[in-house]
């Protein structure tokens, strides 16, 4: 393995366009598109090549394709239960955790990769990755983008969206550009699902 190959798990700045760098991303991007090109009705066929073509994949996981990923999913490690609307964009050039249970809207963006604020530096190509850890039980919504770096706990609800530029702490919701925290996953979450809408007594049994 090339020392180019190595920084993609280091946070160090280098060169993704290293020709090793390259093939790698090749072979996975063609897996990719072969995922993409499934029928809707190959329902086993999609998990099968989900488990091949992720780092990690728990049971009871759903991809819609579109599915864009810079690595075809080699970097991402997904619990049980995952859900993923339409265009889902998981820049994984390094790692990317997801919890079990967790929710992504359509148009969501999780992007490992920053390019530097140096403009000599970005001319010459360089790049650095930071990993994603988003948590369990979490909601996505549509259009929102997470940043390199960032953590988002257990039981948060993203506001479609929202740029997500810093860690969001567990039982919250939040949102906006950049997203911040709106408040507390709270009692009133437990009698009402939207707005002046009730919750069955029997849902929560």
């Amino acid at each position: 393995m090339s020392g180019m190959m190595e920084k993609l798990h280091t946070g160090e700045l280098y060169l993704p366009g290293e020709e090793e760098i390259l093939v790698e991303q090749a072979k996975c991007l063609e897996r990719l598109y072969e995922f993409n090109h499934t029928r809707p009705a190959e329902g086993e066929k999609r998990e099968a090549m989900l488990r091949e073509m992720f780092a990690d994949i728990g049971e009871a996981c759903y991809i819609e394709p579109p599915l864009h990923a810079n690595f075809g999913g080699k970097h991402v490690h997904f619990g049980k239960g995952i859900y993923a609307n339409f265009n889902l964009t998981l820049v994984d050039d390094t790692h990317i955790y997801v919890g079990d249970g967790t929710m992504f809207g359509p148009n969501v963006t999780l992007a490992t990769a920053g390019h530097p604020v140096l403009p000599v530096l970005r001319r010459q190509g360089y790049q650095y990755n930071m990993p994603i850890h988003i948590g369990q039980n979490c909601w996505i919504g549509a259009g929102a983008v997470v940043v390199p770096g960032v953590t988002i706990g257990d039981n948060v609800v993203i506001g479609a969206g929202s740029v997500v530029t810093k860690d969001i702490p567990s039982n919250v919701v939040a949102a906006g550009n950049p997203c911040r925290i709106l408040r507390q996953v709270g009692e009133r979450d437990k009698i009402y699902y939207y707005k002046d809408r009730k919750i069955e007594e029997e849902l929560l049994r």
